[in-house]
């Protein structure tokens, strides 16, 4: 991930690989997402090259939006105590606070976690970005009851809201 966004000229004129190089990280372990946004170029701005990759997630198939939610690691969990995490998952996760907790935040992110996955066969996702520990935790207590349906729709809307971000970040207006 480049530290300088890049200008949505240079974004319209990659070839398809290049594109997918680029950006095939932006939905967690899924390409796919780029490689059926990438279909929707040249992008006018960066609201529709957003609008590309949303659409793609939200028009997938069931089984492939699920393969999406499960690739995304638990917030706190082991992957981000062992270093696992990729850099814009680690840097999202610390803007939240969640890579400075005690011992018992870890657990208690821990007992939801499972309980979340146990309930609904995905993990807790939230766009973290601009939220506190506080604020995630009271999202994973609020929606852990909620019926699955509910859940899936909404991990999905928050995974379109993580891609907008990291676009957002990696790419100039």
């Amino acid at each position: 991930m480049s530290t300088q966004p890049l200008m949505l000229a240079a974004v319209n004129r990659m070839d398809e690989d290049a594109f997918v190089a680029s950006f095939g990280d932006i939905a967690e372990h899924s390409p796919w997402v780029a490689k059926v946004a990438e279909r929707a170029r040249p992008y006018l701005d960066r609201t529709a090259m957003v609008t590309a990759f949303v659409e793609a997630v939200g028009a997938a198939e069931r089984d492939a939006q699920l393969a999406l939610l499960r690739e995304h690691p638990d917030l706190a969990g082991r992957a981000a105590i062992a270093g696992e995490l990729a850099p814009e998952s680690r840097n999202e996760q610390a803007g939240a606070g969640l890579d400075r907790m005690s011992a018992a935040e870890y657990e208690r992110f821990s007992r939801l976690n499972t309980a979340y996955r146990d309930r609904h066969g995905i993990p807790f996702i939230l766009a973290v970005k601009g939220a506190t520990k506080d604020q995630v935790l009271e999202a994973f207590e609020a929606r852990l009851d909620n019926p699955a349906d509910i859940e899936f729709a909404t991990a999905l809307t928050q995974v379109q809201r993580i891609i907008r971000f990291r676009l957002e970040d990696r790419v100039s207006a």
